[in-house]
């Protein structure tokens, strides 16, 4: 088994039946991003709503704070208690490396069961009705959109609490209690990579014998 807290849940040495799950670092928010045409429905509705878009990614946060006009002190004390979430999703119509920079990208290998596992995970962290899913508003620049979320948002609930929970829906055995901070989640994608570069390296998968 592996020694390290974090490694990859499920078999990912079939790499022709493989995706690839895309970590993005942007400050203190990490964004989980797919392809476009890696996504199935009912979630390739969102690509719908972004079109051209190449690859898509989703960020939880705090409803109030995302949308307000100053990010004042009230505001900010009022994104430690539960309240309302959104889902900022943006679509790229470049690369993620240059969208985001490279060093800020993180290209994870997930088979596609995970990869649907991964999706159903963020369909059922949007607000839907009748398996539609609806726009909010207009996202804060040009290919992005805000979907109202499920969950809460709230100190102990953040935007990468959630992406941690999306890695562990993808088959990633990742810490989810407690990651509240980006440098906290983007160790562990930092972690994984490392880990499945070494794997791939030798040929082996990140379930088979024992890897220190």
């Amino acid at each position: 088994m592996l020694s390290s807290a974090a490694y990859a849940g499920s078999e990912i040495s079939s790499m022709a039946e493989s995706s690839i799950l895309y970590v993005a670092r942007r400050g203190w928010h990490i964004d989980i991003g797919v392809a476009a045409a890696d996504l199935s429905p009912p979630l390739a509705q969102a690509a719908a709503d972004l079109p051209g878009a190449r690859f898509v990614f989703f960020g939880f946060a705090d409803k109030h704070y995302l949308l307000a006009k100053n990010h004042d002190g009230p505001v900010l004390l009022s994104a430690l208690f539960p309240g309302a979430g959104i889902l900022l999703t943006t679509g790229l119509t470049n690369s993620p490396a240059e969208a985001f920079g490279a060093a800020h990208v993180i290209a994870l290998t997930v088979p596609q069961d995970q990869m649907r596992a991964l999706q159903a995970f963020i369909w059922r962290s949007l607000r839907t009705q009748d398996d539609l899913l609806k726009v909010y508003r207009e996202g804060p620049y040009q290919g992005s959109v805000y979907y109202l979320a499920a969950p809460k948002y709230s100190a102990f609930h953040t935007c990468n609490t959630w992406g941690a929970q999306a890695l562990r829906a993808a088959g990633f055995r990742v810490r989810t209690a407690g990651v509240v901070f980006a440098w906290q989640l983007w160790a562990e994608a930092r972690h994984l990579k490392h880990l499945q570069d070494r794997m791939a390296a030798s040929g082996a998968s990140l379930l088979s014998g024992t890897y220190d």
